[in-house]
C-alpha cells in the first residue's frame, strides 16, 4: 500500500473519531446545564480547551459565551470545527475510494451535507440534541460498517490506529479538564462548586458513553478517583486510554518495520499502569495529564515517520 494512502485512511479515521467526540462533548456540556441548579455558572472556556482549539479562539477577540462557542466549534471555517473536520475526513475517504467500501464514502458523504445544512440549528439549544445524536449515531454506524465490510489487511490497520489514537488522545483531555472541575470559579471563594462534582463526573462518564460500564465496573458511588482509574487504566473498556493503547500494539504488531513504534507505544503503557492515581489526585494530575499527551503525541510522530512521506 501506497505511503499517501496509509496517510489518509489513518486521517479520515482520526477526523470522524474528532467528530464524533466533539459532537457528544457539546451535548453532554448542554445537558449538563439543565443537571446544575440554577444560577450555577458553566465555564463555556473549558469546551475549547478540551478540543485543545483554546489559543484559536481566544485569537478571535470574543468572549467565551455559549453562542460565542458554539459557533467556533460547529460550523466556522476555522480549519477545527465539526464541519471543517468532516470535510476533512470526506476529503480524505474521496482519495481512498479503492481502497474503502462504497458504501463506507456514501455515507461519509451524506454525514458531510447533513452537517452543512443543520449546524447552525445547534447554536440554539433548542433542535441541539437531536442534530448531536444523529452525527454521533452516523459515526457509529460508519465504524460499524468499515468494521464489518472492510477486509482487516493493512488498510483497515490504520483505520484502527487513527481511531484508537484519537479516542486515547480524547480521553487524556477530557480527564485532564474533569480532574480540575468543568464549573466556573466562585470569585467571592475562589474555589468551583464542589458539592456538584459527582455530577460533574457522571457528565463525563456520560460524554463518552461509558457511564453504565462504569457502574458495573465500579459498586461505590462516582467519584473522582474511581472515574479516573476507570478512564485512564482499564484495559477493557474501549474509550479508556489503557485499552486504546492495546489496541495500537495489537495492530501495529501487524505491520512491517514496527519496532519504534511498539517501543514508544509500550513506553506509553508502562507509564498509564504504574500511575497512583490516588496520589496523582491529590498532588495534582495535570502534569501526568501532560506527559501522557506528550506520549501519546509521540506515538503518532513514531507512526508518521515509519509509514508516511516525510513532509
Amino acid at each position: 500500500m501506497l505511503s499517501r494512502v496509509a496517510e489518509r485512511i489513518y486521517w479520515q479515521a482520526r477526523y470522524l473519531e474528532r467528530t464524533e467526540n466533539t459532537a457528544r462533548l457539546l451535548d453532554v456540556f448542554s445537558n449538563l446545564l439543565m443537571d446544575l441548579p440554577r444560577g450555577t455558572k458553566l465555564g463555556w472556556h473549558t469546551l475549547v480547551e478540551i478540543t485543545g482549539t483554546h489559543k484559536q479562539f481566544d485569537a478571535t477577540g470574543r468572549q467565551p459565551v455559549e453562542r460565542n462557542v458554539m459557533k467556533f466549534l460547529l460550523n466556522e471555517d476555522n480549519g477545527m470545527s465539526i464541519i471543517n473536520m468532516l470535510a476533512a475526513a470526506r476529503e480524505n475517504a474521496r482519495t481512498t475510494r479503492e481502497i474503502m467500501p462504497t458504501e463506507a464514502f456514501e455515507q461519509i458523504n451524506e454525514l458531510y451535507y447533513y452537517a452543512r445544512d443543520n449546524l447552525g440549528k445547534g447554536i440554539s439549544r433548542g433542535p441541539r440534541h437531536e442534530l448531536f445524536e444523529e452525527i454521533i449515531t452516523s459515526c457509529q454506524q460508519l465504524t460499524g460498517l468499515m468494521a464489518g465490510t472492510m477486509s482487516h489487511n493493512d488498510a483497515y490497520s490504520f483505520v484502527r490506529l487513527g481511531r484508537n489514537l484519537e479516542r486515547a488522545d480524547m480521553t487524556t483531555r477530557i480527564v485532564d479538564v474533569g480532574s480540575g472541575n468543568l464549573l466556573a470559579m466562585n470569585p467571592s471563594t475562589g474555589q468551583t462548586d464542589d458539592p456538584f462534582s459527582n455530577i460533574l463526573w457522571m457528565n463525563i462518564l456520560r460524554s463518552i458513553s461509558a457511564y453504565q460500564m462504569y457502574r458495573q465496573h465500579v459498586k461505590d458511588r462516582i467519584n473522582a478517583e474511581d472515574v479516573v482509574i476507570f478512564l485512564i487504566q482499564d484495559d477493557e473498556f474501549p474509550r479508556a486510554v489503557g485499552h486504546c493503547i492495546l489496541q495500537l500494539s495489537n495492530v501495529i504488531d501487524d505491520l512491517p518495520n514496527h519496532g519504534k513504534a511498539l517501543d514508544q507505544i509500550g513506553k506509553a503503557y508502562r507509564m498509564i499502569k504504574r500511575a497512583n492515581i490516588e496520589k496523582l489526585l491529590n498532588d495534582g494530575l495535570f502534569q501526568f495529564i501532560d506527559d501522557l499527551q506528550v506520549e501519546i503525541a509521540e506515538i503518532h510522530q513514531v507512526i508518521s515517520k515509519t509509514w508516511f512521506l516525510p513532509r
